[in-house]
């Protein structure tokens, strides 16, 4: 099979390239796809740079540059060593300045700008380091977001996304035979939701954690508060019973839930965000809900 070389070049960080690069990739199958990132290209020396690279294995250029001169250069570039070049956000900003009636400042990386909103990203992760696996329970009630589940069904990484999104979110392990801490059951400000997984897919997940920490009883340095290496970890059946006792509780508790068997990450966070959305939109928009 042919491998083909895709090149993103930006005069930003290339997040928004790379997002666009990997949405796109994901609706093709059994591709051998090279991609070749170029961020901060902010002069004509390093313009050339990845022009140089470009033209020793050409492809498809994706780019994001806010200086005309630079984008004449690469488009010119291109069209000589014959390779397609795709401004990405051509489309985009030339149907927004239609609408609002206003030109594009060309500024270069705007959108990464130190403002409030960012600052509010920083604090949200903050929070969500600080109120990982069940820490600081005294003021989880400070959370937007509250994920809670058995080990292993993905409260952590979606609470980091969510909280690179803006959102305070925490994460509290239900542990197998063990109570719900009080806090949770007492925390009326936050959305709380309840993540679980088919005991299948959860057993095998366990043991790859175990794999990946080494073998031995009992708990590792590590692994989690609602993780125990004894038997009833990985055993099937145990998992049956462990997951009934936590979706009972959700429903007990009136909390919405989440299967995240197939589920990735993003679309995780994604569905925390829309049930989030319908909270504050049924009471009144505020913030907190």
């Amino acid at each position: 099979m042919d491998r083909k070389h895709i090149h993103l070049v930006s005069d930003s960080t290339g997040e928004t390239l790379h997002a666009m690069a990997n949405a796109a990739l994901a609706q093709f199958e059994n591709v051998d796809v090279h991609v070749h990132p170029y961020a901060m290209v902010r002069s004509e020396h390093q313009l050339t740079r990845a022009l140089d690279h470009i033209a020793i294995m050409p492809g498809l250029v994706f780019f994001t540059l806010a200086n005309k001169g630079l984008r004449d250069k690469l488009k010119a570039r291109c069209a000589d060593i014959e390779v397609r070049c795709i401004d990405v956000l051509e489309g985009p900003v030339a149907a927004l300045g239609q609408f609002l009636g206003a030109s594009e400042t060309h500024k270069v990386g705007r959108q990464h700008e130190v403002d409030a909103r960012y600052l509010d990203r920083i604090e949200a992760l903050n929070f969500t380091i600080a109120h990982d696996d069940g820490q600081s329970l005294d003021s989880i009630d400070e959370a937007e977001v509250i994920l809670t589940g058995a080990s292993r069904t993905s409260k952590t990484p979606t609470c980091v996304y969510l909280a690179i999104r803006g959102v305070r979110a925490a994460n509290v392990p239900l542990v197998p035979h063990l109570m719900a801490p009080p806090q949770l059951l007492a925390a009326k400000r936050p959305l709380i939701v309840g993540l679980w997984v088919s005991p299948d897919r959860l057993v095998q997940v366990r043991r790859n954690r175990l794999v990946s920490m080494g073998t031995g009883p009992g708990p590792m340095i590590g692994m989690g508060a609602g993780e125990n290496r004894d038997s009833n970890y990985v055993e099937l059946d145990a998992v049956r019973s462990e997951i009934s006792a936590t979706r009972q509780l959700f429903e007990n508790q009136d909390w919405p839930t989440l299967d995240v068997t197939r589920r990735s990450i993003e679309e995780t966070a994604a569905a925390v965000m829309n049930l989030l959305a319908e909270r504050r939109e049924a009471s009144g928009g505020s913030r907190g809900g």
